[in-house]
């Protein structure tokens, strides 16, 4: 009988071929917005369905529902009924490139960088979860020739743009989830090469808003100063949701954003945090100081309290601008929720505040585009306890307890159909990779140290009752 060490030992062999594998699957371009070409987020689930086949898992199938992009199942079940199933789950859809002439090598040309960094767009959020698990699987079966539990994988489609057919799917193929634990990598570090459990993430509301003050564009000369431009009423209504520190204004928002529990506190004020160094990994500029309820602090206000941003302004670029009184200017507002509060109340006090008093009858709309909870759990128990002997084997470091400010509509809504079975999110971002920005990046000794992690954890859950 095979053991961990025989499955690290191919695991180690074969590590480069599995580094030209994420590479070659990080060139495909499947960016599951609006205006991007579906087809190749089609080309995408090809591949990793061509992943999950060649690695060894059964039943490897493409699930297309309408309107939906495509997610990528598999499974290996020959561990036997008493084994406990994981339901591992990953995305290989990507964000869009973003601004090209920021890009120091392609988007879709991942590049090894001197710094020991892979780069390119999707390598980090979510290719590299993707691959650390194909990874894992096949040492273990091309070792030992079985798996040592049950597994059950579920790559998704369109996680970027807030899985909206997510319901759907669960409802579909509720059959197909029952498992013991579910396993997600699709979240962060603490710091560089320091293994980190994510116990809690921020849900999230995205409202797109459109002002009206005009049938036509104006001369802005023949007109102006009587007649309000749409920008202008845009920027009055934007600069109602915050004040100076940042903090929200909307009425009532607050009123389910619940205090934290001592233990959290407690995990809280354990972690390390260098006030400079955040300032420089955000890559804030000279003098910029950071926002929101100073008497909180950072990591709390990151996890554990509602934020906005707005993300998208459109009015006329400067290149066509001209002397006049713009006609019509939209927004895109990005709340992120605190793990306790409800979405649907959020998102519904957002829009009425908007839409409240327009600047000089300014016809205000509103369109929800997403509107999705948070989730947070005590991470106790004897999953957890098998996921930190994992992580502490494949990084050799005691792993640390942390939120997310991001948010992952997967989480909550599985883990409510599983009966709440324990979710365990170990991530691979690192506070410089800029998931979402240019230059993303993988540090890749992090990526050899997740995928031991991730063949010890198989391991690890096996030996607990769950």
């Amino acid at each position: 009988m095979g053991s961990s060490s025989d499955a690290i030992a191919a695991l180690d062999r074969r590590y480069e071929r599995t580094l030209a594998e994420l590479i070659e699957f990080a060139r495909i371009p499947g960016v599951s917005a609006d205006s991007f070409d579906p087809c190749e987020v089609e080309r995408s689930a090809e591949f990793v369905a061509a992943l999950l086949k060649d690695a060894g898992l059964y039943d490897v199938e493409i699930l297309r529902l309408e309107g939906a992009h495509p997610y990528v199942v598999g499974s290996r079940l020959d561990a036997g009924p008493d084994a406990p199933t994981a339901l591992i789950y990953a995305h290989h859809d990507v964000q869009p490139p973003g601004r090209a002439e920021r890009w120091e090598t392609a988007a879709f040309e991942p590049t090894i960088r001197a710094d020991g960094r892979l780069y390119g767009r999707g390598v980090v959020d979510d290719k590299a979860g993707v691959m650390i698990h194909v990874a894992a699987i096949r040492a273990w079966l091309e070792s030992v020739g079985s798996l040592p539990i049950n597994v059950k994988l579920i790559v998704e489609g369109e996680e970027e743009i807030g899985s909206p057919h997510l319901a759907v799917f669960l409802r579909a193929h509720e059959h197909r989830l029952a498992s013991d634990v579910i396993v997600l990598s699709d979240t962060a570090n603490l710091q560089t090469g320091l293994p980190s459990l994510t116990t809690s993430l921020r849900g999230l509301v995205v409202c797109d808003l459109t002002v009206r003050t005009l049938s036509h564009p104006l001369h802005s000369g023949m007109w102006g100063g009587p007649v309000l431009d749409a920008a202008s009423a845009l920027t009055r209504i934007l600069a109602r949701l915050v004040d100076d520190q940042g903090v929200i204004q909307v009425p009532k928002v607050f009123d389910d954003v619940s205090e934290l529990s001592d233990s959290s506190r407690a995990r809280l004020e354990a972690l390390p945090f260098d006030a400079a160094l955040f300032a420089r990994e955000a890559g804030l500029v000279a003098n910029a100081e950071l926002a929101g309820e100073v008497n909180r602090s950072v990591y709390e206000r990151l996890w554990w309290r509602p934020s906005l941003a707005i993300t998208a302004t459109e009015t006329a670029t400067l290149a066509a601008s001209a002397n006049q009184l713009i006609d019509e200017a939209r927004a895109r507002l990005a709340i992120r929720l605190a793990p306790s509060q409800d979405a649907s109340r959020v998102a519904g006090l957002v829009s009425d505040f908007l839409k409240r008093d327009p600047p000089g009858g300014a016809m205000v709309e509103v369109e929800v585009a997403c509107a999705s909870g948070g989730w947070s759990i005590e991470p106790e128990g004897p999953a957890f306890d098998a996921a930190r002997r994992a992580l502490q084997a494949g990084f050799e470091t005691d792993a640390v307890e942390i939120g997310c400010g991001g948010s992952i509509p997967f989480v909550a809504p599985f883990s409510e159909v599983l009966g709440g079975v324990p979710a365990l999110l170990l991530g691979l971002e690192d506070p410089i990779c800029n998931a979402h920005g240019e230059n993303e990046s993988l540090e890749l000794g992090d990526f050899r140290k997740a995928c031991r992690s991730a063949v010890y954890l198989l391991d690890a859950l096996s030996r607990v009752t769950l």
